[in-house]
């Protein structure tokens, strides 16, 4: 029996229909992404499923007793507590349980009870307590706040003064570690770094749970669904396979769908024509029988044709040889406590014409380097220089240049005077069509605002392109429109992204950011994704080495026991086994958890504990026996 079943679900708000006719099946460990063009649905249809909203028509169902677990794009946080303690009430009941616990404990202690029946009850929760994962639920916390990128100092914040990405981040863990039947994500990859989303990816890729997700994330979804909806023009299309494969399953119903329209087209004029020219001729029996067919016939419907950004290639004049050079850089910011670096940075030179894309985890400093290098922070040494007739064209990831109170056909002006048809005309390859134009930019929605500072941008037609995460509210029509766009650009490009396939898409050289500095590596996102795998492939044989047990050392016979010093300790040679082989089985548990996280630092150390561990059992073993 599915999850969740729908029949003839509509939804629309007004006169506005957003979909309608929607039959859709969640099965039991369903890995389900919902693709579609902005404001098509998607997030509409997530909150039906999850009983957050009512449909306008059609029916829904749910298993019975089912658990949910949903994450919106921006979670709205009424906790007063701290994001460690948001998170820590996935684990409710277990901690419930531990009060009980004590409680049944602390009665042990006392006289007046019945010893037997609290030893009883004590047990019987101690059983609900080890069944829930009791023992192990802070660790998993941990594993999973580490995942996600939640920094210590982070989690003991308030949550209400915590930012959006922080607060989706906490609502994802919280979701994740509640093991719900269903997990439903809306965007989850949008404040993820790379190894955020490559944890995440590897996460629900190995869940038990059904899980349905609305992403942007092409690379995502390759690797996490086996099953693509497409919501598009008010109808659900599903499709079997990852993304890829519905690309090629999409095209050729698309193509099918339009040789039947243009096949039927033809038919229909072919008759209409003979109709009207024998209508009151010898053949107007023959005329009107067509008529009649012809009226009875079931049209094809004329297939539905995509609004998307339509961009012509960017020009760029030319510069010299090299575009940007670094000496000596250190890279970060001067408060009251004095400078912080963030970043040290290697010697660098940007060629004419090179593709270059900056990769690492949140909080390492990319917006900062940025920001240095383009003039707008002072660095803390060293210099950094733009080569000969550099005409520069920066995209910024808050798009702090706008003005809210703009309209979007003023802002665009502000940035190149010119003619205002031409202006429209302009904006309207980004989809400002008709009255947009003189809508507020403080109105638009997130994906509109980037679309007007990419308009903004290549207007300019700059031959530096300097761009920090700008396909962060792209739906995939207009990440693929920029793509080809930047695939023709002839200037330079320096990339800031967490969209892996548009850094696989351009890149010819990475700069990585990690520990502090910035590494350089001469080749493409494929190569030093193989060059990380190769890594973790040596570090697991280092874990395999470390983790097999040591040669049983020789028998050593111990002292007669007559002549034990007195003093002497008397060891339960037996309990210490026990706890050997208990630490052991805790230590190889670490261990698997540290690789399907790749944790090379945390497999290393637990690789030697479970190597020095495994030594002392074979030599106390071997003191027992004698």
């Amino acid at each position: 029996m599915p999850l969740v079943s729908t029949s003839d679900l509509a939804v629309h708000y007004g006169a506005d229909i957003i979909f309608s006719g929607v039959d859709l099946d969640i099965n039991e460990r369903a890995r389900i992404g919902i693709v579609g063009p902005n404001g098509g649905g998607k997030t509409s249809l997530l909150r039906v499923l999850v009983g957050q909203q009512l449909p306008n028509e059609g029916r829904i169902a749910r298993s019975k007793d089912i658990q949910v677990g949903y994450v919106p794009q921006r979670p709205q946080s009424t906790f007063t507590g701290t994001l460690r303690e948001e998170v820590l009430t996935a684990f409710e009941q277990v901690r419930s349980l531990e009060n009980a616990l004590e409680f049944s404990s602390s009665q042990l202690d006392t006289p007046a009870v019945d010893a037997e029946e609290v030893g009883w009850r004590y047990a019987a929760l101690l059983e609900q307590y080890e069944a829930l994962g009791g023992y192990s639920y802070e660790r998993s916390i941990e594993r999973m706040v580490e995942g996600l990128g939640l920094k210590p100092e982070t989690l003991d914040s308030p949550a209400y003064t915590a930012s959006g990405g922080e607060r989706t981040r906490a609502a994802l863990a919280k979701a994740l570690l509640g093991s719900p039947d269903l997990l439903v994500l809306d965007e989850p990859t949008n404040y993820l770094d790379l190894k955020g989303v490559t944890w995440l990816e590897s996460y629900l890729t190995h869940l038990g749970s059904a899980v349905v997700v609305v992403s942007h994330d092409r690379y995502f979804l390759d690797h996490m669904a086996t099953q693509i909806w497409e919501l598009d023009h008010g109808r659900l299309n599903t499709f079997p396979g990852n993304f890829s494969k519905y690309r090629v399953l999409k095209a050729e119903r698309d193509l099918r769908q339009a040789k039947e329209y243009e096949a039927q087209q033809e038919f229909i004029a072919k008759e209409q024509a003979f109709i009207d020219r024998y209508r009151a001729g010898q053949r107007s029996r023959e005329a009107k029988g067509r008529e009649t067919r012809l009226g009875r016939l079931e049209r094809i419907d004329r297939p539905d044709s995509d609004r998307s950004v339509s961009l012509s290639t960017a020009a760029a004049t030319r510069t010299g040889q090299v575009v940007l050079r670094t000496s000596g850089l250190k890279v970060g910011y001067t408060d009251g406590d004095g400078p912080t670096e963030l970043l040290q940075v290697p010697d660098l030179e940007l060629a004419r014409g090179s593709r270059t894309a900056m990769i690492g985890d949140n909080g390492t400093g990319k917006t900062t380097f940025i920001r240095t290098i383009l003039g707008l922070v002072p660095p803390l040494d060293g210099s950094s220089v733009l080569g000969q007739s550099v005409k520069l064209g920066y995209y910024t990831q808050g798009l702090d240049a706008l003005v809210d109170e703009h309209t979007v056909l003023d802002s665009f002006l502000e940035i190149k005077n010119m003619p205002f048809e031409e202006a429209r005309s302009y904006l309207a390859r980004f989809l400002f069509q008709g009255d947009d134009v003189f809508r507020e930019v403080g109105a638009c929605s997130g994906g509109e605002r980037s679309r007007l500072a990419l308009a903004r941008l290549l207007i300019q037609e700059p031959n530096l392109l300097v761009l920090d995460e700008p396909t962060t509210h792209f739906d995939i029509p207009s990440r693929e429109a920029l793509e080809q766009v930047l695939m023709g650009y002839s200037g330079t490009i320096l990339l800031v992204s967490h969209d892996r396939h548009l850094v696989s898409l351009l890149a010819e050289t990475l700069l990585v950011t990690a520990e502090g500095k910035i590494t350089q590596f001469p080749g493409t996102f494929e190569e030093w994704t193989e060059s990380q795998r190769q890594v973790e492939i040596e570090a697991a044989v280092r874990v395999q080495e470390f983790a097999k047990p040591a040669p049983r050392p020789k028998s050593t016979k111990l002292p007669d026991p007559k002549r034990r010093n007195p003093a002497a300790p008397v060891i339960d040679m037996e309990k210490v086994i026990m706890d050997l082989e208990d630490g052991l089985s805790e230590l190889e548990m670490r261990l698997q958890q540290a690789t399907l996280g790749q944790d090379l630092d945390e497999m290393t150390r637990l690789a030697e504990e479970h190597s020095r561990t495994q030594t002392e059992l074979e030599q106390r073993l071997a003191e027992w026996e004698d």
